[in-house]
Formats: C-alpha cells, sequence, structure tokens
C-alpha cells in the first residue's frame, strides 16, 4: 500500500440553481485575457443537453478517455504513441470554435454615435476573434433555454442511450444544473496523452497543471480530455486548464469557484488513496462496476495502518488530521451519496456529485401527496421516468442502483429531519431502511445542509505559518505571459490587491494573500494605496480607501451646522 493524498471536490446539485456566480468568477480570475475569450474552467451547463463543448461526451466522436483492450489493459482511446506521431501536426478529432462557440462582444459605440433617425440603434454583436459582426447561434450555456425541449434530443450523447419512452416524454419529466471544472482524475488521460510531458498531475496533492514553458502546443491533451476541460490558447500557443485555484488551496483558501457559490453547494477536502490500486481499478472488465473499485481506491484516513502509511510516505500529521475532518471522504466513502461524473471514461475522476432530488419531491407533489413522506418518495423514485435512468448514465456508467441508493438515502433524510423540525418524535426505522443509525442521518444532514464554511472547505495549508512575512507574489501557471494577470508591476496583483512588492518571487509566499485578507488592517491604505478587492475581502477591518475621508468630515461638517 502506498498512500498519497489529493485534493477532491463534492457539488450538491439539489443546491445549483444555475446562476452561473461561479463560472463568472473563475473566467474573471483566469481567462479574462486575450486568447481565451472562449474558454471557460468552470462552466454550469443545464440537463438534460448537449454541453459545453457541444456533445464533448461522445467519446465515439471525440476520442477521449481510456479503453480495455482485450488483454485487460489500458489504452487511449484516441491512439498511441505511433498514431499521435503521425498527427502531430495536424490533429482532426478537436472540437472546432463553432462546438465551442464564437465569443463576441457589442458595437457599444454605435449607440452613442448613430446620427439621429427614425430608428433607434443597436448594438450589434462583433466578435472577439476577428473583430467583424457576426450572428449569434451558440454559447457556453446555449442549452439553458432549451434544457427539457425535444429540440435538444438529437444533440444529447446521453439521452441516446436511454429509452425512447423517456425521450417521448421529456417535456413532462425537468431538467437541472450540472456544474463542471476539470475533474484532476486520479488515471488523467490528459496527462498520458501530452507528447511534451508539460501536462503533470502533483504529487503532493493531486492537482494536474500545464507547464507553459514544456508546452509545445500539439492538443493531443485536448483530444485525450473525455471532459473537454484542457483549452487551446490561440494567442500564446499554448493549453491551458481549471488549476484548481492552487495558488488560493496551498494557503488554506477555497478555490475561486468556491468561495463565490450562492448555493454553498461546494465542498473541498483531501482524501487519502492507495496509487497502487489506481491501475487495476481502472482496468475492472464491466464499466458498472467502475463506481465501487473506485471506492476501493479511497483510504479510510482513521485506520491506524494508513495513517502509518501516511507518514512513511511523508504526509505530515496536519494533512492526516485534514483527511479525517474532510467533508469529501464523509460524503463519497462514509455516507455514499456522491458520485463520479462519466466513471466509463475510466479516468478515476475526483469531482463528485451528490445527485438531485428535488424533481422527485416535485412530482409526488403534483400527484396531490405529501412530497415529503418517505413512503412516498420511495414509491417515487421507483416510477420516475428519468432521474434514475438519465443519472445513472452521468454518474454510475448506466448502473441504476446506486444512484437509487442515494436518492433513497437522500429522501429518507428529508423524511426523518422533517419529522425533528415539527418537533415530532423522530421515526428511528427510516434512517434503518436505507443503512444508517440516527447519528449518521443527522450528521449527513448537517453537512448537506446546515454545514459551516470551515466544514465545507477543510484544506490543508501547504507551508509554514511564518509564510505570511515574505512577499505576495504571482502565480507560476498559465497566467504566466507578457500581459496576463500573473505579470503585474506594483500596482493591483493577481487577485485585486497591491502586491507586497513589485517583482514575483515564488508561489510559496501567497501566505501574503491569505494574511491581507485576514488581518484587521486592510493593504488599502494611505500609504499602499489600491482599490479595495471585496470578492477575497473576508469583512474584517475597514479599507480607507472604500468611503473617502473629505466626504465623510464634509458630511459631518453639514451635520453639524444643520
Amino acid at each position: 500500500m502506498k498512500v498519497m493524498a489529493q485534493l477532491a471536490m463534492v457539488m450538491n446539485l439539489d443546491k445549483c440553481i444555475g446562476c452561473h456566480t461561479c463560472s463568472v468568477t473563475c473566467k474573471q480570475a483566469w481567462t479574462n485575457r486575450s486568447g481565451t475569450e472562449y474558454v471557460w474552467f468552470n462552466n454550469v451547463e443545464t440537463r438534460p443537453g448537449q454541453g459545453y463543448p457541444r456533445t464533448h461526451e461522445d467519446q465515439e466522436r471525440w476520442r477521449g478517455g481510456w479503453v480495455r483492450d482485450r488483454k485487460g489493459r489500458l489504452r487511449l482511446r484516441d491512439g498511441g504513441r505511433m498514431k499521435k506521431l503521425s498527427r502531430i501536426f495536424s490533429n482532426p478529432k478537436m472540437p472546432s470554435i463553432n462546438d465551442y462557440y464564437e465569443p463576441w462582444t457589442y458595437d457599444y459605440e454605435n449607440l452613442t454615435n448613430a446620427p439621429l433617425g427614425d430608428q433607434m440603434p443597436v448594438a450589434a454583436p462583433r466578435s472577439l476573434i476577428t473583430g467583424k459582426p457576426m450572428k449569434v447561434e451558440w454559447s457556453a450555456n446555449w442549452d439553458d433555454d432549451l434544457g427539457g425541449s425535444p429540440e435538444i434530443l438529437a444533440g444529447d450523447p446521453v439521452l441516446q442511450k436511454v429509452s425512447e419512452k423517456v425521450k417521448l416524454e421529456l417535456e413532462q419529466t425537468f431538467m437541472f444544473y450540472l456544474p463542471r471544472i476539470c475533474e484532476h482524475c486520479l488515471n488523467p488521460s490528459c496527462v498520458a496523452s501530452c507528447p511534451s510531458g508539460a501536462m503533470y498531475k502533483r504529487s503532493e496533492d493531486g492537482i494536474v497543471l500545464v507547464d507553459q514553458d514544456k508546452c509545445r502546443g500539439w492538443r493531443m491533451c485536448v483530444s485525450g480530455c473525455p471532459y473537454k476541460k484542457v483549452y487551446f490558447n490561440h494567442k500564446t500557443g499554448k493549453a491551458e486548464k481549471c488549476t484548481f485555484c492552487y495558488p488560493r488551496v496551498e494557503v488554506g483558501l477555497p478555490t475561486v469557484c468556491a468561495e463565490t457559490c450562492v448555493g454553498r453547494l461546494r465542498y473541498i477536502g483531501l482524501i487519502l488513496y492507495d496509487v497502487d490500486k489506481v491501475l487495476d481499478a481502472a482496468c475492472v472488465e464491466d464499466d458498472t462496476d467502475l463506481y465501487e473499485a473506485q471506492l476501493d481506491v479511497l483510504l479510510d484516513p482513521k485506520d491506524p495502518e494508513v495513517i502509518a502509511g501516511a507518514r512513511a510516505a511523508g504526509i505530515s500529521d496536519g494533512w492526516i488530521d485534514s483527511a479525517q475532518r474532510s467533508p469529501i471522504h464523509a460524503l463519497v466513502k462514509e455516507y455514499r451519496v456522491a458520485l463520479p461524473l462519466h466513471p466509463e471514461f475510466r479516468t478515476m475522476p475526483m469531482v463528485w456529485y451528490v445527485p438531485p432530488l428535488s424533481p422527485v419531491v416535485d412530482a409526488v407533489s403534483r400527484d396531490g401527496h405529501d412530497g415529503e413522506d418517505v413512503g412516498n418518495l420511495f414509491g417515487a423514485l421507483e416510477s420516475l421516468r428519468i432521474p434514475i435512468e438519465y443519472l445513472a448514465e452521468l454518474f454510475t456508467a448506466g448502473d441504476t442502483a446506486p444512484v437509487d441508493a442515494v436518492l433513497r438515502k437522500l429522501a429518507a433524510m428529508r423524511a426523518y429531519m422533517r419529522d425533528i423540525s415539527l418537533g415530532r418524535e423522530p421515526q428511528e426505522h427510516i434512517p434503518a431502511a436505507v443503512g444508517m443509525s440516527e447519528e449518521q442521518m443527522y450528521a449527513m444532514y448537517r453537512l448537506l445542509a446546515l454545514a459551516k464554511y470551515d466544514e465545507r472547505y477543510v484544506i490543508p495549508s501547504a507551508y509554514a505559518a511564518e509564510g505570511h512575512k515574505l512577499e505576495e507574489t504571482a502565480t507560476e501557471c498559465s497566467l504566466d505571459f507578457d500581459g496576463g494577470p500573473g505579470m503585474f508591476e506594483g500596482g493591483s496583483g493577481p487577485f485585486g490587491e497591491s502586491s507586497g512588492g513589485p517583482v514575483p518571487v515564488a508561489v510559496e509566499t501567497f501566505h501574503a494573500l491569505r494574511q491581507r485578507q485576514t488581518t484587521e488592517s486592510m493593504g488599502a491604505n494611505d500609504s499602499s494605496p489600491s482599490r479595495v478587492n471585496l470578492l477575497n475581502w473576508d469583512g474584517k477591518g475597514k479599507p480607507d480607501g472604500m468611503f473617502p475621508s473629505g466626504n465623510r468630515d464634509s458630511g459631518k461638517h453639514r451635520r453639524g451646522a444643520r
């Protein structure tokens, strides 16, 4: 047994309202620059729908992920070294800009410069790539207006796998939102696909990154990723992807998408796994066995043998403690209510999802029954048209049993807690019906519904506490190039605050960022002026520049005069 640590995320889809705040803040932090106009490290897809890029789940077309050959070995679906070498200068298995969307802005000057006339001037869309007028026909969230309609039947790869009855009755079912980021897989096919070795998985926390110095722009990683979460920057000629906001998590802060999530549906934590079991788990014969195989790879952080193995592997006691308190381990391994996205790609994804239960409750209530009664909910789970089959194609390679078990636990939790909330005697047979104790069910409820900030984000700090004494610096990743947010000269830093010094040093010194966010004083003051970063501000301290002192003083004088 070789123990390694992995930062992972769980998203509770029952809480996602599709507001796209996570996407916008991620865009502003990482891809708000030339060459990445179409790039969304985080995007929220409407399901049913074609996704972003279009039909990215159709691996017969895009050839991403792994396949198991006749000898039981894993092979890249897109081909090995010789096949990649034969088309290294022309990779045909890539989404085009039309599969993503051609980013656009609007001709706002026409609103102010148009001459007087009978018609109201309009701001016509213009391409951000060519600058020419264009017709908007697709975007990263085009499915949002079409969710639940027959128009998306032909394009949704998941719907093609479910029954005809589901397709015909689609308009009578429901829609839900699916936020997606890079899966930071245990067995990443993008890393294996890179001819130049630019993509790598960090050994300390499992985050998958791109070395911009080594990247040669072959774009095999784009083809190799089955989730299509690796993008090509057409300006720099380099590949870029979600970084799991590693400058933030290294100092114990959650990712930007998690920090700004309106529904508080994201959880971040550490899990321990046996790296020696990863390959065998990814090679199991039946796709429907991949979910259980992946669970077997995850280790119990409270097991003395695992603790000893972690220490032998150089994992500190602080990280072991974080793994023991991890909400990810609780939701994935202990309560088993979180499921991986498309395990059949055999990449062992590390972003998990709690499937939505709300449509089940709505379906029962529409028939005039009590939508919170556990008996009614269990009966509805067996008769619903799309949730079980469709969700199974997303999270368990088509096996409906694990999805049914998860929905039963969520339904039981809702019914059990309803009695407690109404002051009635709790019914112990409800948790027992789904194989849980009353204590476990209440703990799961606390985590899913009432968890505080420190319970949702249990992130170990990577460096010593005195790191805040060093200078704040820029990132050393896909933003380190001329004109990127990682390059600044004494002005606004990569996270919106004035840097402690004008010269970037190393990513380890990001403790200065955390110190600036948690101290009673702020970086914005008379000696070090800067704009106030409300996104990362935790509410402590009062920036001197937020309310100009001259206006406040003059206001006091006026009030005194009155």
